[in-house]
């Protein structure tokens, strides 16, 4: 009877041992406590092709009406002024889109245009003949800060954008080859003369889940993650973007939204792309894009301004509480493996995975989350290959912000492509990190040593964010 016991509890520990060891126990790697939980209370357990476009579950029924209004206005299509769409009008005169969501298809990312059909949703190139510090990019005299391929009725646009692609062959250390592809650009159909500009610097609309919860970073936190000088001597030296904070009188403050984290608040940032992308005015950028040789204030418009308080507050609100997805296969042991080779090559130096929010002043519980963006929102000097050698205020040429990575997995199924980097260039994730150089340099390398099966865990993992 003793013997037929031990033989029961013997077998059940087995069982037991095994059982474990497959979902990530004693003898595999394990998941950490919530790890799945991307955004805390933010996260939203949605995974198809509308995950993006979700309010965080914790927003009360009245934050909900906001963002649903906010949504309305999100994809609202604008038009010129004079039509009998009052309260949406007072497009351009020049524009590259008539609404958010055109940019932002589910409030994703966009494409790099593969053909040259126009518009280009989504895609935009920026130019200047200069920088100041304080001031950022001196917008081209005749162009403005970037190229406007569409107009009004009565208005020329300012020319379009034929994009070819150079392609360049590489090999791994094993053997396996890969190739990569770099945009090549070309201007035509030009209608105000010879562009003056010296810097150009092609943009690609990113992916906006999270945006109220990166604003409500501290801005300490920022400073304890920088490292200007190396001090550490870890080769990565993030620096922040220090730029004009419009409603407190251009007050300096850290940037962090935008390829070169250009915008301080999701409020700017919302303002900016009305102004820059759709050529409507706000209280935060009340001032025409005109064109030269129009005197735009003969132009009939939507109004002083053209977007109202109202709108802006419930735009913002809208992409301010839109959650982030939760993690797939978080738990999933190549997963775990692909997390350990992330940080054993040191991605998570710039690709900071963990952070707490402080305090969001407009929606409170957006305040006080773990979060899991991976990114410091500090800018990297990525090398000369992925240089645009347009400086932006602080920003030099060579230097990235680095992007959140939560999300990244569901590019596919929200927006049909797998587009990645500022400009769309990398056509997966593999090839995002075969661009990297600067201080991700050695990482780069370190990828390039990893065998077959590493480097598929690895982006396993990435895929899994």
């Amino acid at each position: 009877m003793i013997r037929y016991l031990f033989f029961i509890t013997f077998f059940c520990v087995i069982v037991t041992f095994y059982a474990l060891s497959n979902q990530g126990g004693l003898l595999g790697l394990q998941p950490e406590e919530n790890e799945e939980l991307s955004a805390g209370s933010a996260t939203v357990f949605m995974q198809s092709g509308i995950a993006f476009g979700q309010p965080a579950p914790s927003l009360t029924r009245e934050q909900k009406n906001a963002f649903g209004v906010g949504n309305t206005f999100f994809n609202q299509s604008w038009v010129a002024a004079g039509n009998t769409a009052k309260g949406f009008d007072g497009l351009g005169p020049l524009f590259n889109a008539q609404s958010c969501s055109s940019c932002h298809r589910r409030d994703g990312r966009a494409r790099l245009p593969v053909d040259d059909t126009y518009p280009k949703p989504g895609f935009l190139m920026r130019m200047s003949i200069g920088n100041t510090l304080e001031g950022g990019p001196i917008p081209d005299p005749s162009y403005g800060g970037q190229l406007q391929d569409r107009a009004i009725h009565g208005i020329d646009a300012e020319g379009d954008i034929e994009i070819s692609f150079e392609y360049f062959a590489g090999e791994y250390p094993d053997g396996t080859t890969y190739e990569l592809r770099k945009p090549v650009y070309r201007y035509a159909s030009l209608t105000q003369g010879e562009i003056q500009a010296r810097h150009f610097s092609p943009r690609i609309a990113n992916h906006l889940v999270g945006m109220g919860l990166l604003e409500a970073i501290p801005d300490q936190t920022l400073i304890d993650l920088s490292d200007p000088d190396d001090l550490d001597g870890d080769g990565i030296s993030g620096r922040i973007n220090y730029v004009p904070h419009v409603e407190m009188e251009n007050q300096l403050v850290p940037g962090r939204f935008g390829w070169k984290a250009t915008q301080p608040t999701v409020r700017q940032q919302v303002a900016s792309a009305f102004s820059g992308d759709m050529g409507l005015t706000s209280e935060l950028f009340p001032n025409e894009n005109c064109p030269p040789g129009i005197d735009c204030d003969q132009l009939p418009n939507g109004g002083n301004p053209e977007v109202t308080t109202s709108q802006l507050n419930r735009v913002t609100s809208y992409v301010s509480g839109l959650a982030v997805p939760v993690r797939r296969d978080w738990s999933d042991q190549s997963v775990l493996r692909g997390k350990a080779i992330f940080r054993e090559l040191n991605c998570n130096a710039c690709h900071v995975e963990k952070l707490t929010t402080g305090a969001h002043a407009e929606i409170e519980q957006l305040s006080h989350q773990v979060i899991r963006p991976y990114t410091d929102l500090l800018l990297h000097d990525m090398g000369p290959d992925l240089a645009d050698n347009s400086p932006d205020f602080l920003a030099t040429g060579q230097e990235w912000r680095t992007p959140p990575l939560w999300g990244i997995g569901l590019f596919e199924k929200v927006n049909g492509h797998t587009n990645y980097l500022h400009d769309g260039r990398a056509t997966n994730l593999e090839e995002a990190i075969l661009w990297h150089g600067g201080e991700a340099e050695q990482t780069r390398d370190a990828f390039k040593e990893l065998t077959v099966e590493d480097r598929e865990a690895l982006i396993k993992f990435l895929n899994s964010l």
